[in-house]
């Protein structure tokens, strides 16, 4: 087990979030699935806790009830290859959720994510504070990230 693992509170859908977020990455899959107890029907209960792991980080989910909800001071960032992994993760995560700017969106859960392509970094890591800025700026006016329209602005001349 990893020293430092993400708890996620849930209302009562923490089943159905890992199940969704196993679904979506590889090298994903629920470890354990802790429950109330049998329902009247003698069928298992609700999901308690729930164990999984997301790209081999393992994560705990909770159904707490309503108490506490998500929001954007939490976020997962996902490093991603290319525009092609980009483009599919933001597409699957939005569905049912809602876009943000700058990479980041909320998934159908409420939980904040950022599908940020590593040419981003790259770009903006450039040693010509010019050249990062232009990048910068175009980023601030995306909602998923456009690596093609970055290199753009890079490579742009003044």
């Amino acid at each position: 087990m990893q020293k430092i693992t993400p708890f996620l509170w849930f209302d009562t859908q923490a089943e159905e979030a890992a199940n969704y977020y196993t679904s979506i990455f590889n090298n994903s899959e629920v470890l354990s699935v802790s429950r109330g107890g049998d329902t009247e029907a003698g069928e298992p209960g609700p999901a308690f806790m729930v164990n999984f792991q997301v790209e081999g980080q393992e994560f705990y989910a909770l159904n707490g009830g309503p108490h506490f909800k998500f929001n954007p001071a939490i976020s997962l960032f996902v490093s991603c290859e290319n525009q092609e992994e980009v483009d599919d993760l933001w597409t699957r995560l939005c569905d049912g959720g809602a876009p943000s700017q700058c990479g980041w969106l909320t998934d159908k859960f409420g939980l904040s994510w950022q599908i940020i392509p590593k040419a981003l970094g790259e770009l903006m890591g450039d040693p010509d504070p010019v050249k990062s800025k232009r990048v910068m700026n175009a980023m601030f006016k995306m909602t998923k990230i456009d690596i093609a329209e970055l290199q753009r602005a890079y490579e742009a001349s003044e």
